[in-house]
């Protein structure tokens, strides 16, 4: 089977928001809070707890605007909080949703066609595993089965 770990967004690029950068349309990122409903954060990928403060941007997380460079809003703490470690083991934000949107790209951040499917939370290694066994395939994205907002990354160990 082939080995998996999830990449949640750079520290580098949740800095800049914390700081105030610009978002993937030119924005501010909006600073709300959360009222504990499930607000999963990007950098940690956990959710953020009720009280706390996050911020809603538009990231595109491919590096250079191209069609496929999809780009939708996200939430993020709106404090420093530490990165997800870069694991096999299932992060804590999608042990709480019922399934996920998972597509492969390729190495020209293209979608492969016939990759994408909505994932049960509970089998997502194993698909994880199944789509990157493919030649073509580079990486995944992991996206909301339920509003296709981006969540992580999956590349092979």
């Amino acid at each position: 089977m082939t080995a998996i770990r999830y990449v949640s967004m750079p520290t580098e690029e949740a800095e800049a928001y914390w700081a105030g950068a610009p978002d993937a349309n030119g924005q501010k990122p909006e600073v709300h809070v959360s009222e504990g409903d499930g607000v999963p954060c990007r950098h940690c990928l956990r959710d953020v707890e009720k009280g706390d403060p996050y911020l809603i941007l538009a990231y595109r997380p491919f590096p250079t605007a191209q069609p496929y460079a999809e780009l939708g809003p996200i939430f993020l703490h709106a404090e420093p909080c530490a990165r997800n470690p870069e694991s096999a083991e299932t992060p804590p934000m999608f042990l709480r949703r019922e399934s996920s949107l998972m597509k492969g790209y390729n190495a020209q951040d293209r979608i492969v066609y016939g990759t994408g499917q909505i994932v049960p939370s509970k089998d997502m290694n194993a698909a994880a595993a199944r789509i990157l066994a493919r030649e073509d395939v580079h990486y995944i994205h992991v996206r909301s089965s339920l509003n296709n907002c981006y969540s992580c990354r999956i590349d092979r160990a």
